[in-house]
């Protein structure tokens, strides 16, 4: 594989786990086929084991508060490619407020993810979510 193809695929990774914390921050959950695969597998303590984008979607609807937003902020990405496929890791700090208001919860994650070259582009295959930390204000 050349190097091209390589940075070319690492960007699209990076790009994927950008748009992942942009579905989530905007409730945009018609649009998750454009992030996760079909057979995706999510792990956290908070949902368990979910399996299939269906399983996701319904997790992540039922998990709404009414009034409550997220902000998503993804760092120290690191993304290993080995042909069609890849591993990523990220920490993630989450912010949860109300319109025009401070945060009133925060927490830190790390992240672990599986991406899979599909005929759509890269999509999110597994997803581990491991809380390192929360505030509560």
């Amino acid at each position: 594989m050349s190097t091209n193809t390589q940075i070319a695929d690492r960007m699209e990774i990076a790009d994927l786990l950008a748009r992942f914390a942009l579905l989530l921050d905007e409730k945009r959950w018609d649009d998750a086929a454009t992030v996760f695969a079909e057979d995706v597998a999510v792990h956290s303590p908070r949902g368990g084991e979910l399996r299939g984008i269906g399983e996701v979607v319904d997790f992540m609807r039922k998990g709404e508060v009414e009034g409550e937003h997220t902000q998503h902020t993804t760092t120290d990405l690191l993304v290993d490619v080995d042909g069609d496929r890849a591993s990523a890791s990220a920490n993630s700090t989450v912010y949860y407020y109300r319109d025009g208001q401070a945060p009133h919860f925060t927490g830190g994650l790390r992240q672990r993810f599986t991406a899979a070259r599909t005929a759509a582009g890269w999509r999110l295959r597994d997803v581990q979510v491991t809380p390192a930390w929360t505030r509560e204000y």
